[in-house]
């Protein structure tokens, strides 16, 4: 009876640690899994549909300062490169943020691109996005810096150089009233005058296209434009005047590259880098326009076997009614400010463009434009460490060179 009654104890003790173990194991599983959602937090709902629609750059970041979120007005301004911050000045304001607990808001200028001196002034907002992620948002103020800069220039420059061909206007009426009864003088002023005319339409429109380049009022740097597209253009519209000199204008334009801007800027500024080799090249000579991809950027290059820039020259080629020859410009009816469009539109693209030449064996210019980043939206990581005090890795730039080969480009021995 003793033995039965203390078998009776023994299997009663053993369901009830039984089942109070099962309990504990329960309850530390639903703790596991509600510190799981708390480690691993998800990016709040709407935040991918905000920043589609919204006019600033916007920028998502992990607690590692990763990229898991990026606007296209953000991938377009070059905020991001290789899916973290591509200026350190950025991962300071962040930093900054993380550290205080408190919103920033500041006004800064930073480099427009990887390439040349080009800058840009956003107005920039970062505030904490939940309890471990950081929004950043970007406005674009470049505009409103440079627009009294560009009035002063506007009027300067179109007084200047308006001058000569509105004197030659007035001699040519001038003329033509004193030589009424004069018929064959007649027609040799009115095309004269015709000439002028076309001239001065000419400057004009250039003048009023360079000024809305530097406004920036222009451009839209938000969709996506095909290299390959842009070269084929450009080389269309010079194929009939390099027919009638007699110069052959051989493209090679394979790379398959995309960046963001302006399609139609683009094509005007190539277009005028074509021109200007055609017009400096002499009869039977040959151009090459190629476009490759290097690292990070695309270079479009144009180059001729024309009469060359003389070193002194070389660092004003892309000033504004800077002319190299004053007679054959005028000859060919250039207004001296096809260089400086195409300075102004690359940088406004975050590039920069560059010149080889040496006189009497021809000049290369060199187009380098970031590529597009592509969209990002990755989820956060579970075990993603938060950002320390140490510095955090900044996408480094895009080493630089000028293309090595091109279809028609002449043998110029060696360059420096």
């Amino acid at each position: 009876m003793d033995s039965t009654w203390s078998v009776l104890v023994a299997l009663t003790f053993g369901i009830l640690l039984g089942a109070g173990f099962t309990v504990v194991l329960h309850m530390a599983e639903r703790r596991g899994q509600s510190a799981a959602r708390v480690v691993a937090p998800t990016i709040p709902d709407g935040v991918d549909q905000v920043l589609d629609v919204l006019e600033s750059a916007g920028v998502v970041l992990d607690p590692s300062n990763n990229v898991l979120r990026a606007s296209p007005g953000a991938l377009a301004m070059g905020l991001v490169r290789n899916q973290m911050l591509a200026h350190a000045e950025l991962v300071d304001l962040v930093s900054r943020v993380r550290r205080t607990g408190e919103p920033v808001a500041l006004e800064i200028e930073l480099p427009r691109g990887p390439f040349g001196d080009a800058t840009m002034r956003l107005q920039v907002r970062v505030a904490r996005l939940g309890t471990r992620f950081v929004l950043l948002l970007a406005d674009d103020r470049t505009e409103a810096h440079r627009l009294d800069e560009v009035r002063r220039d506007f009027i300067a420059n179109i007084s200047h150089e308006l001058k000569t061909p509105i004197a030659s206007v007035s001699l040519l009426a001038e003329a033509l009233d004193q030589a009424a009864d004069e018929p064959e003088q007649v027609r040799r002023f009115a095309d004269r005058l015709g000439v002028e005319s076309t001239r001065l339409a000419h400057i004009t429109s250039e003048v009023i296209e360079l000024s809305r380049l530097q406004a920036r009022d222009a451009l839209r740097r938000d969709e996506l434009v095909d290299i390959d597209r842009v070269v084929a253009a450009a080389v269309d519209q010079n194929r009939v005047v390099a027919a009638a000199r007699g110069i052959d204008v051989a493209a090679r334009a394979k790379s398959r590259a995309e960046v963001y801007g302006d399609e139609a800027l683009l094509v005007v500024a190539l277009h005028n880098l074509i021109s200007n080799a055609i017009g400096y090249s002499s009869e039977g000579g040959r151009v090459g326009v190629g476009a490759i991809v290097d690292g990070d950027a695309v270079e479009i290059s144009v180059a001729d076997q024309g009469i060359g820039i003389a070193p002194e020259d070389i660092d004003r080629v892309f000033e504004r009614f800077y002319r190299v020859d004053q007679a054959r410009s005028r000859n060919t009816g250039g207004s001296g400010l096809g260089l400086s469009i195409v300075k102004h539109t690359v940088q406004n693209h975050g590039g920069d463009v560059r010149v080889w030449s040496r006189p009497g064996r021809g000049s290369t210019f060199t187009i380098r434009l970031p590529l597009a980043e592509r969209p990002i939206s990755r989820e956060p990581a579970d075990d993603a460490e938060p950002a320390s005090d140490a510095p955090v890795p900044v996408a480094e730039d895009t080493k630089t060179r000028i293309a090595a080969a091109l279809p028609a480009a002449p043998s110029r021995g060696d360059r420096e």
